[in-house]
Formats: structure tokens, sequence, C-alpha cells
């Protein structure tokens, strides 16, 4: 352990009713933390950026060499704990004191309450996320609408599980010595420090997800932290489970490794499709070889797609764990029962292919698929999961096949939408909302950075539009000048001019023309947030 005489510094105001969760101990848990971690931290972002600049110089993947021995050996992750062994289904939504109440009331077997793709990380996001969640834990939470109804936790709900943000964001909110947190420290260390005797006095535990983890070197910081963190609050070891989210390319070829890494602490891992498809963009940017279709035709069906969940229910389900499948963007429509329909028979084809390729549970956006999804795995998962399904002899999953890139067509209205898309949710993130219904589907910031990305490549590649148009900047500019006055229209000028939505379009705009690819959306969209 490591011995610091660092400050740690608040820089806003805290939120009314939350000075308790910035409390002494618990500032100097968080200080504990950044001393001893933070730089590992740096060191792997720093690996990141080493690792991303052999792809830009033509290196593809492959399954790393010096870590064979760990494929091939025999071991499995820790038993799982009972209130983890049917995820059948999980619903996840941002932070704020009715989507926790709503989400743990769901129906569903898991909330998982995110501080990361579903939440603005706004400095009363954070905080008062952090007091919601202390008190679902110590279910006193209750929330009355302005409307004057009221919500409380019913007797039995689901299990909580936590969100992090990534290994890539800061807290600037909080500072050590003048240097910002990491926002994975911040928002793990203060849940925990919070919640985890009384979970374990509850009968449950401290449960998170794990999101962009990009190597087995991220999730041993993890695990270190994991062990730091329980043995300093007197908590048994293995007492965390984690579930990692595979949603980056370069951590679909380490799969084994990873949970390897975290075997005393693992609950598995899941597909988090839409931050994967973006990943597939983001590693090969520089290379035209690699250009994707409009958005809507990167579905689950292509095979480089396919091919990463075949391999990631392999993987768990041979080391004993949850292969955890992805989320549907369809929400219900509750003003027209004929696209309500078609939308929920979408839902249903997609957890219909998750369940029969072997997946263990699944996600939703909305209360409303809970019951749809469950209905899916209820009818085709005999059990509480399907652990015991594994891959046939000839199913090996190459490189290759992992790098296949899809089929289709790039389109004007593909074009359109992604940047109409773009600058809607970024406009309601910037005023404090990261999950946004967008044309019947529930939008967050990995699909957001789909859309961006996919306009930087198609201009950055000169991508040819199925009528045959170039991708120019010229034609950027123009699709952007029209959709900024769409939206002006409907949303009206004074908000759009006054408000968020004009600078999200010049953020947009700056990151669609900019020369190298920015590496997220949201580090050069926070310096906005308040």
């Amino acid at each position: 352990m490591l011995e610091t005489t660092q400050i740690a510094e608040i820089k806003a105001p805290v939120p009314d009713g939350c000075k308790d969760i910035l409390n002494d101990g618990a500032c100097g848990f968080l200080l504990k933390l950044a001393s001893n971690f933070e730089p590992r931290r740096k060191e792997v972002l720093a690996q990141r950026h080493a690792r991303q600049k052999q792809i830009d110089d033509g290196m593809l993947f492959d399954f790393l060499e010096h870590t064979a021995e760990i494929r091939r050996a025999k071991w499995s992750v820790a038993p799982i704990p009972p209130d983890l062994r049917d995820r059948r289904v999980e619903i996840t939504g941002p932070v704020d004191r009715k989507m926790i109440i709503n989400g743990l009331n769901s129906g569903a077997n898991v909330f998982m309450a995110d501080f990361e793709d579903a939440n603005s990380p706004t400095w009363r996001n954070n905080i008062e996320g952090q007091r919601n969640l202390r008190d679902a834990v110590n279910r006193t939470i209750t929330y009355q609408s302005p409307e004057g109804k009221s919500y409380e936790l019913a007797p039995e709900t689901a299990t909580l599980l936590v969100r992090p943000r990534g290994w890539h964001l800061e807290e600037k909110h909080f500072c050590i010595s003048g240097q910002a947190i990491s926002a994975s420290l911040f928002d793990f260390g203060l849940f925990f420090y919070h919640n985890a005797k009384n979970l374990i006095a509850r009968g449950a535990a401290p449960y998170f997800y794990l999101p962009k983890m990009q190597s087995h070197l991220e999730a041993r910081l993890w695990n270190d932290v994991f062990v730091f963190a329980q043995r300093e609050l007197g908590i048994p070891q293995g007492t965390i489970r984690a579930t990692v989210l595979i949603e980056t390319i370069y951590a679909a070829f380490e799969m084994d490794e990873i949970l390897y890494e975290l075997r005393h602490h693992s609950s598995g891992l899941n597909c988090g499709r839409w931050d994967y498809i973006f990943s597939f963009i983001k590693a090969f940017n520089r290379r035209p070889e690699f250009v994707l279709p409009d958005r809507a035709q990167v579905t689950m069906n292509q095979p480089f797609l396919d091919a990463y969940v075949r391999l990631l229910i392999q993987t768990c389900h041979h080391r004993g764990v949850h292969a955890m499948g992805g989320m549907a963007a369809q929400i219900p429509i509750k003003n027209d029962p004929e696209a309500n329909r078609k939308a929920l028979e979408k839902v249903r084809a997609d957890k219909l292919r998750e369940v029969r390729a072997g997946h263990d549970g699944t996600w939703v956006a909305h209360p409303g698929l809970v019951s749809v999804a469950k209905q899916v795995f209820d009818e085709n998962m005999s059990g509480k999961n399907q652990l015991h399904v594994h891959a046939d002899a000839d199913s090996h999953v190459s490189p290759e096949k992992l790098l296949a890139v899809p089929s289709g067509e790039i389109t004007e209205r593909g074009l359109r939408h992604n940047i109409d898309v773009g600058i809607r949710y970024l406009g309601a993130w910037l005023e404090g909302n990261g999950c946004v219904p967008i044309y019947n589907l529930m939008e967050d910031s990995a699909t957001a950075e789909i859309c961006r990305a996919q306009v930087w490549q198609w201009r950055r590649h000169a991508a040819k539009l199925n009528d045959g148009r170039t991708v120019s900047d010229s034609l950027v500019r123009q699709v952007l000048r029209d959709e900024c006055d769409s939206i002006s229209k409907q949303i009206g000028a004074a908000r759009f001019d006054a408000g968020k939505f004009s600078t999200a379009a010049d953020i947009l705009q700056k990151l669609i023309e900019s020369e190298n690819f920015s590496e997220f959306l949201t580090l050069a969209a926070y310096d906005f947030l308040e």
C-alpha cells in the first residue's frame, strides 16, 4: 500500500441532501484508491494508445501468443452467488431516483444502475445517483413525481448491479492535489464504501458491470482494486463480483484472459453490442477496407457479430460463468398499436436469437419489455441458465471471422439519420439526460458514438453513397445544416439557439471534421457539462 500526503479537493457545491455521500471517510477511501491505482490507470491508457498506433500502421488482431497457456489450461471462475444464478432478464438505466425504483420493481432479475452510457455525468447526476443507490440498498428510497404520483420499492426487487464509468474518464469535480480523479475509482469507491456492508447484511453483495475494457491488463487492474477495497473495509476476498462488458474489438481477443484475471471476482461477460460496433470503427478508423454500411444494416446477423457472440458464449460456459446477451434498442410505442406490434416482434426475434445461441440472459432498456424478454427465455431455457451448453468441436471462431467486414450500402438516409440522432442525443446529454428515446429507439452514448464515428469514417475515406455521390465535406455540412434546421423547427428556435443543441451541433461537426479520430464523444463534450 502506498503512503500519501495528497489532498482531496471537491471543486463544486455538493447537492442538497448529499453531503454525507462525501463525508471524511468516503473522501479518505477515494484518496487511497487514487493514490494506489492512478499510476497504473495511466499506464493502461498509454498501452491503449501504443496498441492503436500498431493497428494504424497495419497490424491485424490475433489471439495473444504469450497467454496461450491460459486459454489451453483447465480452470474455472469462482462459484456463482445464489442471487446471480438466474439473470435471464436484466434492465438497465440511469441512476435517477424514479428510474432506480422502476428498475428494481420492473420484474427483471437484475437492475443495472448505470453511471456510464445511460448517464449524463453532471456533478449533480453523479452525487445524487450515489445517494439514490444508498437509499435503495437501505430500502428507504421513495419518489414523488411533479404530478403527485408516489413511488416506493416493492417487497421483491431485482438484484442490483452498478456500472461505474470506464478507465478513460475522469471526474473533474473531485481532485487529488489538483488532478481529477479517475471516474472509475470515484463511482466504484463511493458505492462500495457506502453500501458493501449493508448489501452483505441483506444477503446480497456488491455487484458491478465493468465497461470499455480493452485488455486483460485492465481487468487485472480492476481485480487489484477489488482486493484492495475489500481489505480496506474488512470484507472477505471474493465478495465483489463483476461482469465485464465485451464491447471493444480488443477485448474480444482476450476473453479467456479477462476472465482469468477476475476469476475470483467474476460473474461473466456481456455482449455490449453497440459499443462493440463503435469499437470496430474506431480501431480501424484509418483503414479504408473496414468501412461499414448504414448503422441499420449492421445487425447481429452480420458474420462478425455472430462470431463475437459465439466466442463469448463458448468462453464463458467453458469457464462456468454467465454469457449475457445485449440490448435491443426498441421501446414500447404507446400511440401507434401497429408500430408497437412490429417493435415488440423485433425484440422477440432478437431475444429468441440470443437464447437459442446459448446466452444465459439478456438486456432490455424499458420496463415494458421485461415481460416480452422473460417470456422468450422462459419458453426456451429450462433452467436458471445455460451453463451446460457447450460449443461443438467444429465451431472454432477464428480471427478472420471476428474481423469480417459487414456487407451493405451507405445511403443518404443513413447519413442524415446519423447526424440527426447525433445532434439530438448530444443536445439532451448536455442538458443532463443520458438515456434518450429518439424515433422509438432508446439511444445512449454508445449508439451516439456509432452515429458520429460512421460519418467520420465515411468522410475520411470518401465513401460512396448508393446513388454514386461521395460523402464529402460539402455534403456533410449541408446535411448538418438541414438537420439543425429540422430540429430547430421541432423544438423551437429559441431552445435550439440558446440551449445545448447548437453547442451539440458544433461539437459534432468538429468531431466529424477532425483530422484524427477522437477517442470518445463524451471526452470531447465533458468540458461543457457542469
